[in-house]
C-alpha cells in the first residue's frame, strides 16, 4: 500500500509508547548508525534511554578493515543500557535448514577468535543479549511492580463493589430469604421516598431542585404567582357593577350603595381563585410521582417486576389522596364565598373606601382646577393688561373645576386672577356645587360697595350664588355683565328659571331667590352619571380590599391542606400499603425475578474479579 510507512510507524509506536515496555532498537552494522530509524523512534518515546537497548546485527558482513568496536562501546552513539552485537544466520543457512545450535556455535567462535571483538565479549553474542534482556525485564518488573500491584488491588475493590451492587443471585427454592429480601426492598423504598421529601436523602442532586425543594417552589413561586395574576375587577365593567347595584335594590331607589350588590359582585371573583389552587394540588401530585420514580435503589433495580408493582401501588395511593385534597381545596373556596365577613380587621370598609375615594377625587379636582386656572390666566393676561377689572363672575362645575370666568368693570389687576380663582375652587369643594368665593366683588355701576353686602343679614350666603344668578341673565337689577368680555374655559353657565327672574323684578326677597337657585343648581349638578361613577369606584375599592384578604387566606391554607392531606398521608401510609399489597407468599417468587441483562453483567463481573485476584497472587510471588 501507498501508506505502508505510516502504517508501520503507527504499529511500532503502539507498542513502544507504553511505559512498561522494553525497547530493542536493532540496527545493521554495515549502515551508518546515525541514520538508524529504530534509534530515532526509541529516542522519541524514551528520551532518557532508561528502557532502550541497542542491538547491532550483520557484524560478520562488514568490510575488511572495519569493525563496530566504537559503536558497541558507546563512543559513537551513547546509550544508557548499551549495545550488544550479534551474528545471525544467513539466508543460505536458513535455506539449508542449518540447526540453531550450530548457528550459535558459529557466532561464539566468530567473537572469540576475532582480534577486536574478543576483548569485549560481554557486549557480543545472542547469549549475552538474552541474559541482558532478562535482567532488564526483571529489574523493570521490580521497579513497576508496586504500582501494578496497587492498580490491581484497586480494580479488585472496584469490581467487588460493582458485584455487591448486583446483589446475590436469588434462588426460587429459598422462600425465607426471598421474603426477607422483598420486605427489605419495599422498606428501603418507603424510607428513601420520605427522606427525599424531607431533604435528608444521602444522594441529592446539586444541578436542579428536587424532592421537597420542588414542593416549596410550587407553593411559594408557582402558586403564589398564579394567585397574584388574578385581577378581581378586570372582568367587571362599569355596566356590570351598575346593573348589580340596581338589581339589588329591586323596585326601590337606594340612598346608599347596597351591601348586597357588593356581595353579589365579590363572590364570583373569589371563585376565580379556585383554578390556581387546584393547579397547585395537581402539580404537587405530579411532583410526588416523580419522586417515586427516582427512588429506585439498587436492590429495587435488580427486580424490574417488583419495581413496576411498587410504582403501581404508589400511584394508586397518590390517586386516593389527591381526590380528598382537591375536594378540601374546593371547600375552602366555597367557605370563603359562603360568608362575606365585612367586619374583618383588614377590610377597608365603607368609611375607609369613601375616605379613600374622597382623597382621590380631591387630588383630581386640585389638578384640574390648577390646570384650568393656569390656562385662564394665560388667555386673559393679554386682554387685561390695558385695563383693570372691577368685578368677576366665576362659574364652577360640580367637580370644583372652573367652567367660566367673566370680567367686568375696572378695579382689579389681571395678576390677581389666579389667586381669586383658587379661592373660588377651594370654597366650591366644601359647598358641593358651583359657588363663588365670598372674596369676589360684584359692584353695580357707580356703586362703591358690593351688591348684597347690606341688603340682608345673610350676606355671606348671598355671595354663594350671586354671581351665578346674574351671570345667567346677562343684566340683573342694574348689574352689567357684558357678553363681549373675555371668557375662559368651557361655557357652562347655569340658566336661571324665568320664575326666579320674574320674582326678582317683582320685589321678592333676595333670600328666596338664592334658595330657589340653590335647589335648581343642586339638581342640575348632582347628576345620575356622577352618582353612578362614585358608586362604581366605591364598589371596585371594596372588592379589591376584600379579595386581597381572601387571597392571603387561600395562599396560606392551600399548601397546608396539601401537606396534611396528600404529602404527609402518603409518607405515613406508604410502607404499610406496600407490605399489604406485595408481601404475599404467592407473589414473592414472581416479583424477585432478576433482569437477564443484570445477571449477565454480574457473571462477567465475577469472571473479571477472578482474573484480578489471580494476577495479584502472581505479583505477590514475584515480589
Amino acid at each position: 500500500p501507498s501508506d505502508i510507512e505510516s502504517q508501520t510507524r503507527n504499529l511500532v509506536f503502539e507498542y513502544i509508547s507504553k511505559p512498561n515496555s522494553i525497547i530493542v532498537a536493532i540496527s545493521p552494522a554495515n549502515v551508518d548508525i546515525v541514520n538508524s530509524e529504530s534509534l530515532k523512534f526509541a529516542r522519541e518515546v524514551d528520551p532518557k534511554g532508561s528502557r532502550t537497548i541497542g542491538v547491532i546485527t550483520k557484524i560478520d558482513l562488514m568490510d575488511r578493515g572495519t569493525n563496530s568496536l566504537d559503536i558497541l562501546t558507546g563512543r559513537v552513539y551513547p546509550l544508557r543500557l548499551g549495545f550488544v552485537g550479534v551474528v545471525n544466520r544467513s539466508q543460505e543457512d536458513t535455506v539449508a535448514n542449518k540447526p540453531i545450535a550450530e548457528s550459535l556455535a558459529y557466532e561464539t567462535d566468530f567473537f572469540v577468535n576475532h582480534p577486536v571483538y574478543r576483548t569485549i565479549q560481554q557486549h557480543c553474542g545472542t547469549g549475552n543479549l538474552a541474559k541482558l534482556l532478562n535482567q532488564l525485564l526483571m529489574q523493570h518488573i521490580r521497579d513497576h511492580l508496586p504500582n501494578i500491584k496497587t492498580k490491581i488491588n484497586a480494580l479488585i475493590s472496584q469490581t467487588e463493589q460493582e458485584l455487591s451492587s448486583y446483589g446475590r443471585m436469588t434462588t426460587k427454592n429459598d422462600s425465607v430469604s426471598n421474603s426477607s429480601r422483598l420486605l427489605k426492598a419495599v422498606t428501603l423504598f418507603a424510607t428513601e421516598f420520605s427522606n427525599s421529601i424531607e431533604g435528608t436523602a444521602p444522594e441529592m442532586s446539586t444541578a436542579e431542585l428536587c424532592g421537597g425543594a420542588r414542593l416549596y417552589y410550587i407553593f411559594n413561586e408557582i402558586f403564589a404567582s398564579g394567585l397574584d395574576s388574578v385581577n378581581p375587577t378586570a372582568n367587571l365593567t362599569n355596566h356590570d357593577i351598575r346593573t348589580a347595584i340596581r338589581n339589588s335594590t329591586g323596585p326601590r331607589a337606594s340612598l346608599f350603595v347596597p351591601e348586597i350588590a357588593f356581595q353579589l359582585l365579590v363572590k364570583p371573583q373569589i371563585k376565580s381563585l379556585e383554578p390556581p389552587a387546584q393547579r397547585c394540588v395537581q402539580l404537587a401530585y405530579e411532583e410526588l410521582m416523580k419522586i417515586g420514580l427516582s427512588c429506585g435503589n439498587n436492590e429495587m433495580r435488580r427486580y424490574p417486576r417488583l419495581h413496576a408493582r411498587v410504582m403501581e401501588v404508589v400511584s394508586d395511593l397518590l390517586r386516593e389522596r389527591v381526590g380528598p385534597t382537591a375536594a378540601y381545596v374546593e371547600s375552602l373556596i366555597s367557605i370563603e364565598r359562603a360568608y362575606i365577613n365585612t367586619n374583618h380587621p383588614d377590610f377597608i370598609g365603607g368609611p375607609g373606601a369613601i375616605n379613600d375615594l374622597q382623597r382621590k377625587m380631591e387630588r383630581k379636582r386640585k389638578e384640574a382646577s390648577r390646570s384650568r386656572v393656569r390656562e385662564a390666566g394665560n388667555k386673559t393676561i393679554s386682554g387685561a393688561r390695558h385695563r383693570s377689572i372691577d368685578a368677576e363672575t366665576v362659574i364652577v362645575n360640580a367637580h370644583g373645576s372652573v367652567d367660566e370666568v367673566v370680567y367686568d368693570a375696572n378695579s382689579i389687576d389681571a395678576n390677581e386672577i389666579d389667586d381669586r380663582v383658587d379661592d373660588v375652587c377651594t370654597k366650591a369643594k366644601y359647598d358641593g356645587f358651583a359657588s363663588v368665593s365670598s372674596g369676589s366683588h360684584l359692584r353695580r355701576p357707580g356703586s362703591g360697595s358690593p351688591v348684597g353686602s347690606t341688603s340682608s343679614p345673610n350676606g355671606p350666603a348671598h355671595g354663594k350664588f350671586f354671581t351665578s344668578f346674574f351671570g345667567a341673565s346677562g343684566r340683573r337689577d342694574g348689574l352689567h355683565v357684558s357678553a363681549d368680555e373675555p371668557r375662559v374655559g368651557h361655557v357652562s353657565v347655569i340658566p336661571v328659571p324665568n320664575r326666579l327672574s320674574n320674582l326678582a323684578g317683582e320685589g321678592t326677597s333676595f333670600d328666596e331667590d338664592v334658595t330657589a337657585l340653590s335647589a335648581q343648581m343642586s339638581t342640575d349638578l348632582t347628576t345620575a352619571e356622577q352618582r353612578d361613577e362614585m358608586e362604581t369606584t366605591l364598589i371596585r375599592s371594596l372588592i379589591a380590599s376584600y379579595f386581597s384578604i381572601v387571597r392571603k387566606s387561600v395562599q396560606d391554607l392551600v399548601p397546608k391542606a396539601i401537606m396534611h392531606l396528600l404529602v404527609n398521608e402518603v409518607c405515613q401510609n406508604m410502607q404499610n400499603r406496600l407490605v399489604e399489597e406485595l408481601y404475599k407468599e404467592p407473589l414473592v417468587a414472581d416479583l424477585l425475578q432478576e433482569d437477564p441483562a443484570l445477571v449477565a453483567e454480574r457473571d462477567q463481573c465475577e469472571a473479571m474479579l477472578g482474573v484480578y485476584k489471580k494476577a495479584f497472587a502472581i505479583i505477590n510471588e514475584a515480589m
